[in-house]
This record gives structure tokens, sequence and C-alpha cells, in this order.
């Protein structure tokens, strides 16, 4: 299993911010059958003040690239990402258009 770390800014006003937490209880289930599909097992979303931090575990056979081509082909997944943008900024080294910022790793210990 592979595990990803990403990180994405909400603008910073409190009635967006809770409005993105509301649409997150109630995620749309073709956008959670389309995160499943891509090979995606496990997915979280931790935020503290107008900061996200996603974690992703995935099978062997994820690859952004795959999971970014069966999107471009989803109207769902294209709806839910326009509508989700409304309270997403990108952060500030972010490339035009780039949303969710892959983080690199700097410190793992593992007990086992």
């Amino acid at each position: 299993m592979n595990r990803f770390c990403l990180a994405l800014d909400l603008i910073d006003d409190p009635d967006l911010i809770s409005a993105y937490e509301q649409m997150h209880r109630q995620v749309w289930p073709e956008i959670k059958a389309s995160i499943l599909a891509s090979g995606i097992l496990n997915m979280e979303i931790y935020r503290i003040a107008n900061r996200l931090v996603m974690i992703i575990e995935a099978d062997s056979d994820f690859s952004f690239e795959k999971k970014a081509k069966m999107d471009e082909v989803n109207s769902k997944v294209q709806e839910w990402e326009e509508l989700m943008w409304k309270y997403q900024q990108a952060l500030p080294t972010a490339r035009p258009g780039e949303k969710w910022i892959l983080m690199d790793r700097i410190f793992e210990l593992h007990t086992l």
C-alpha cells in the first residue's frame, strides 16, 4: 500500500469553511465511487484554520495520472470539483489550475 499526503487551502472565511465541511459530511455517492475506482483504499481530510491536509492510502496500481484521466471523463467529478473550487484557494506555490499539492515526507518512524 502507498500513502500520500497533500495540502490545499480554503478561502479564509468562516461561513465558506463551514459550508465546505458540511459538503464533506454528505459527499456525493458518485464521488466516493470514483475515489474507490481509482485504487484509493482510504482517504482522510484534516483541517486547521483554512489549511487542509489529505491523507490517501492507495493500492499499488494507483497513480495520480490515472486518476486525473478518469476524472476528466467523469461529469459528476467535474461538477464536484467546480463546486469545491468555490471554497478552495491554491497554495502560494501552486501552478496555475493546480489544487491539491503532494507533500514531501520529511520524517517517518515505524515500530515494526
